[in-house]
């Protein structure tokens, strides 16, 4: 069930400008520049980073890509998941990752499920979200396998060429 009261205007704008406002600090750039580049009045920036206004997706999205950050993942992220988590992966391979990913996911899915597209029930999403987190993880302890044995390998047989 959806909780009605993350949904007030007032609790997304905080989380969105919260959101926004790291963004910018993360950055590095100054607010003028960030501005100009996301094509938005800098007063109207300053009013959004603290709160006061709303901005419209499009200038969220620019905002987000202005200062650096994987704009698409970040507000599909603010969505699905609130501001906390969102803000905690500001500038981190992970929302890199989720970027990539969510933007391939459709026609990925598409092509491998081809007209059992339209058989997926909504109940299996939590599962295979979780899946797919398992299958990644044993992706990386693979793949740290591999590192470790291939420097066991250098270390003792010397260079290879």
């Amino acid at each position: 069930m959806i909780d009605m009261a993350m949904l007030g205007e007032t609790q997304i704008r905080r989380d969105l400008a919260q959101l926004l406002h790291t963004a910018v600090e993360l950055s590095g750039r100054n607010r003028c520049e960030i501005a100009r580049e996301a094509e938005i009045h800098k007063d109207a920036l300053r009013r959004t980073l603290v709160g006061e206004r709303s901005p419209t997706v499009g200038e969220a999205l620019r905002i987000l890509a202005s200062a650096g950050m994987s704009p698409h993942a970040q507000l599909l992220l603010f969505l699905g998941a609130g501001g906390d988590l969102t803000t905690r992966w500001l500038q981190t391979d992970i929302a890199q990752f989720f970027e990539e990913f969510i933007g391939e996911l459709p026609g990925a899915l598409e092509r491998v499920l081809g007209n059992q597209v339209h058989d997926v029930k909504p109940r299996w999403a939590k599962g295979t979200a979780h899946r797919v987190a398992r299958l990644l993880a044993d992706h990386i302890d693979e793949l740290e396998r591999k590192d470790a044995l291939l420097g066991d390998t250098l270390g003792a047989g010397g260079r290879h060429g």
